[in-house]
């Protein structure tokens, strides 16, 4: 299916590495221009290496000014912007909610949910001026379900949920359309990095975590970042202009999380 992509105008945050940096090359290899932000000197040096026709910087999403600045830029540099993909995140403590810092909780509600606004906020003067305007939230299985020990994290994706349908609801009306993506278990060194402390936690071993953890899913299987990024390409396209207001799962059907 050809999605027709070629000169869309996209931003990533969190790009330059993961889930990011897998969906700002899909766009790119479909014809869109994209500017991706990081947090990671070191990453975003390194795509500048690899990926030059990819425009990179460094901005943190929480800092409200720095954001706007890499937005700007970013849409000045490539004749305005049509989608914003905020991906920016992180992972929170793995603790019983007694355990949790109380910095640890702001530090994780401030970067998955707080910098997703102050990005539609930067964003939103410049895809008022889009004929496919879009944006699309990522959250995660845990915005649906309960997540024991990672309460700041599953409290923060939930969050990404209502900011997202609130966003469809308001901004609906002008053309602009919101969703979120809710991936399930994605390979990768988060996921693995997660279930290591959950198996410290319990005394486990890895492999039995792991097998525990995959249990909960119908497919008993992870989910691939370019799976993420596929269905973030088709919300961004043309033929997915009349979806908005939607969480939609990829995930194989997890039904809960441990």
């Amino acid at each position: 299916m050809d999605l027709n992509l070629t000169g869309l105008r996209v931003v990533v945050t969190a790009g330059a590495s993961g889930i990011g940096l897998e969906t700002a090359r899909a766009f790119r290899e479909e014809g869109a221009q994209v500017a991706v932000c990081d947090v990671d000197p070191a990453a975003v040096a390194a795509l500048g290496d690899t990926d030059p026709d990819i425009i990179a910087a460094l901005a943190d999403v929480t800092n409200r000014p720095v954001i706007a600045g890499f937005i700007s830029e970013a849409a000045e540099r490539m004749g305005g912007l049509d989608v914003l993909v905020n991906n920016a995140g992180i992972a929170g403590p793995t603790a019983g909610v007694g355990d949790v810092d109380p910095g640890d909780w702001d530090r994780c509600l401030d970067v998955c949910l707080t910098g997703q606004f102050n990005c539609v906020q930067a964003a939103l003067p410049h895809l008022r001026q889009s004929s496919n305007a879009s944006i699309i939230n990522l959250s995660s299985a845990a915005g649906r379900l309960g997540f024991g020990m990672r309460t700041p994290y599953a409290a923060a994706k939930w969050g990404v949920i209502g900011l997202t349908k609130s966003l469809a609801v308001e901004l609906g009306p002008e053309g602009i359309r919101c969703n979120a993506i809710l991936p399930g278990l994605v390979a990768g060194d988060r996921i693995r990095r997660v279930i290591e402390a959950k198996a410290q936690r319990r005394g486990m071993a890895f492999a039995d975590a792991e097998a525990d953890a995959l249990s909960k899913t119908s497919m008993r299987s992870y989910v691939t970042q370019r799976q993420i990024a596929d269905q973030i390409m088709f919300l961004a396209s043309e033929r997915g202009r009349t979806t908005s207001g939607q969480s939609l799962s990829i995930c194989g059907d997890t039904q809960m999380l441990m």
